[in-house]
């Protein structure tokens, strides 16, 4: 009986001591953790602090880790938390819940090595730890046993730790979700690395080349006229100033950034440790993966300056050294700085890709290739300067309009270009103030003091002469003209008809001049075509008359040398006559002497005869009755001489 009741005892102890100490036994996830809250102390925790460090009542500052762990039930309650894990691509932002508190105007809490990556809450608190948003983020990847009363850590899905702020708790209950990024002001974006890498435009294929540019919302307020914060100020420009540095030089400095000082601002503290400031930063992000803190500062893409070959960019720098001018006195249109100080560079940058912060560094693309700008319904595919220009609308004399498309060239010098910008600002007000004001009005003037008619006879006229001003004009603003062409005159339909009219009267007679010669040019064409066909005939004539010709000439070279060996024959012959008429005229004398004129006479009869062919005798001889032979040859003699020759027939 007494053993019955001793095992009764003992068993009644085991289940006692087991229901006593069973409860106790905690069992704690591979990647859990066990908040622990005491029940009751005579201890009280101090005020503002939710966490016990010496044995107060409360959550308790040690957690109790992975395995099987004891905690008497009756003292202890133990509640189960996850570890802290990070995604791969996000970030986990560090809230403190214990600490001391910030300082008046603070907006996140100072950093030390020794907080690690706040899994030891005790080190933090004894290190001087401080509530609110810590600077540094937790990284992706990250897996850590974080107290859950000490911190909160928010992440893009959901937020770790239990909330003792009042007005959170509130917002926790209304939230069936539970807290998120929300909760806190923040957007599940801003939870991610902050990727910087090249973008679409609009969705199409082609990729823009894009910088960060940092706002940092905690720090020292900026100097008195500065509107972004440059790590050491713009001493080092001046020293190098000094120093006789080229423009070339500065420039390389003003473009290096300084952001390996604090790790491109992931290591925050270090960025104010270092004299960062509030505000625009002066260096921005190239392209990676950056773990920043959207609570302390903020990045925005922005395109990358890009210089194309044919192109400068003349930057406006609104932060920098005291504005110094250097454009010399005899520039008086504007001023023009050396790189680093506030005002317009005199050195553009060249073609490249510049890391520039474009919100102080405003660059001006000038192109320095020759620029086409068309005052018409088209604009040129290179650029986009000529948006706003439209048909120059002019009147003529008569009162016709006329629509006018005209093209204009010009010319930048790269090494002229900060002057120009200097001058009139941008390319666009060039355009837009200058170029349009002085074509425009050139062409209205110059058409409205012209007939219609004396215009369109002109126009090769009156380009030269828009040349020769707008070449004037913008030679004040240092700007070359390479062109000015009239593409096309749009005539007034009333113009147009007269036009239209007169042509086709012109264009007739033209018609009628064309045929006329064109039968003029059949008639020469018949005439040589017959020609043509007498070639052959002509060549004889023209062989024969050369053939009589020759013997023309010589028939008369022949009758030439007849004539002149008659004329000497004549002569030769002339002279004997002569000469014997004269020794007859002699012997006649000498005869009549002698003989007398009777005896000379009958003697030179009978000579006579003797030498003719006349018989002087007659065949039948018939004598009279009283005379003789001699006397009737006598008679028949004078007969014949007293007779008349008849005449021939």
């Amino acid at each position: 009986m007494t053993n019955v009741l001793n095992y009764q005892i003992a068993l009644g102890v085991v289940i006692f001591l087991a229901l006593l100490i069973l409860p106790s036994i905690r069992s704690i996830g591979q990647t859990e953790l066990g908040l622990v809250s005491k029940r009751f102390s005579f201890k009280k925790l101090s005020e503002g602090n939710p966490i016990a460090f010496r044995g107060e009542a409360g959550y308790q500052a040690d957690l109790l880790m992975p395995g099987f762990r004891f905690k008497f039930w009756v003292l202890y309650g133990v509640r189960k938390y996850p570890w802290v894990q990070i995604p791969a691509g996000e970030i986990g932002v560090v809230i403190a819940q214990i600490g001391q508190a910030l300082p008046t105007g603070a907006k996140s809490a100072a950093y030390k090595p020794e907080f690690g990556n706040f899994s030891d809450v005790t080190k933090f608190v004894v290190s001087g730890g401080q509530k609110g948003v810590q600077r540094p983020v937790l990284p992706p990847g990250s897996l850590v046993p974080i107290h859950p009363v000490a911190f909160l850590v928010i992440t893009k899905a959901k937020v770790f730790g239990m909330p003792v702020d009042p007005d959170i708790q509130r917002r926790l209950n209304r939230e069936s979700q539970g807290l998120s990024p929300t909760s806190f002001g923040l957007t599940p974006q801003q939870l991610e690395v902050v990727r910087i890498e090249p973008k679409p435009h609009g969705g199409a294929i082609e990729i823009g080349d894009v910088v960060g540019v940092v706002t940092a919302y905690e720090g020292p307020p900026l100097e008195a006229g500065d509107i972004a914060c440059r790590l050491g100020g713009f001493d080092d420009l001046w020293q190098m100033e000094q120093q006789g540095k080229t423009d070339a030089d500065i420039m390389e400095v003003i473009l290096a950034s300084k952001n390996n000082i604090h790790n491109n601002f992931q290591d925050f503290q270090k960025f104010l440790d270092s004299g960062g400031k509030i505000g625009l930063q002066h260096d921005v992000l190239l392209y990676g993966a950056y773990n920043l803190n959207p609570f302390l500062v903020r990045v925005e893409l922005v395109p990358m300056l890009i210089i194309e070959q044919g192109e400068v960019a003349v930057i406006k720098s609104y932060v920098g050294l005291a504005t110094q001018d250097t454009s010399g006195s005899t520039f008086k249109y504007g001023s023009l700085v050396r790189p680093g100080h506030r005002g317009v560079w005199q050195e553009p940058f060249r073609t490249g890709k510049y890391a520039i912060n474009p919100r102080i560094y405003n660059p001006e693309i000038v192109p320095t290739a020759i620029l086409t700008l068309n005052w018409a319904d088209a604009t040129s595919k290179a650029h986009n300067l000529d948006r706003e220009l439209k048909q120059i609308v002019a009147k003529s004399r008569e009162g016709f309009i006329f629509n006018i498309d005209l093209q204009v060239q010009i010319h930048v010098p790269d090494t002229l270009a900060p002057r120009v910008i200097s001058m009139v600002g941008t390319m666009q007000n060039l355009v837009n103030e200058v170029l349009q004001a002085a074509v425009g009005n050139h062409f209205r003037d110059k058409l409205q003091s012209m007939p219609a008619i004396a215009f369109i006879e002109t126009r090769g006229e009156v380009q030269a002469k828009a040349l020769a001003l707008i070449t004037e004009k913008l030679a004040v603003y240092q700007v070359e003209t390479k062109g000015v062409y009239i593409q096309d005159v749009v005539f007034p339909d009333e113009l147009v008809k007269v036009l239209t009219t007169r042509e086709i009267a012109n264009q007739e007679i033209e018609t009628y001049k064309k045929e006329r010669a064109a039968q003029d040019q059949r008639v020469e064409m018949e005439a040589a075509r017959g020609t043509a066909d007498m070639q052959k005939d002509l060549a004889s004539a023209r062989v024969g008359v050369d053939i009589q010709k020759n013997n023309a000439e010589a028939r008369k070279a022949q009758a030439d040398g007849e004539a002149t060996y008659l004329e000497k024959v004549g002569l030769a012959k002339g002279a004997e006559p002569r000469s014997v008429g004269l020794a007859n005229a002699e012997a006649y004398a000498k005869q009549v002497q002698a003989l007398g004129m009777q005896g000379t006479m009958w003697v030179n009869i009978a000579n006579a005869l003797s030498k003719g062919q006349q018989p002087f005798m007659p065949n039948i001889l018939v004598a009279g009755s009283g005379g003789n032979a001699i006397e009737a040859l006598a008679a028949a003699l004078t007969g014949k001489v007293s007779q008349p020759e008849k005449p021939k027939a």
